[in-house]
């Protein structure tokens, strides 16, 4: 008796990230923007990120958390524009 494999063979694998693609715009100015005014969505609308920038100026920047997260992932360098690119330049 024969059993099938455990994992199917065509399971899409996650694809590393390559240091060539990174956003034009710096974490400095969305840092700042986040710190100062991140209630209101100043650094995705930094970014282009419009949509999501709109909802937390409803939500106050979901009453702080949304903004507090935001300001966790700038700082470390995993936050992304609008086309998906990592801001990884300070300056």
């Amino acid at each position: 008796m024969t059993y099938p494999d455990p994992v199917p063979q065509s399971v899409p694998q996650a694809q590393p990230w390559h240091g060539n693609d990174v956003s034009s715009r710096t974490i400095l100015p969305a840092f700042l923007l986040c710190f100062f005014l991140g209630t209101l969505g100043a650094h995705r609308f930094y970014v282009g990120k419009i949509g999501t920038a709109i909802a937390m100026i409803f939500t106050l920047g979901g009453l702080g958390v949304w903004t507090l997260i935001d300001l966790i992932m700038l700082a470390v360098g995993s936050f992304k524009d609008k086309e998906g690119l990592p801001l990884k330049q300070w300056t």
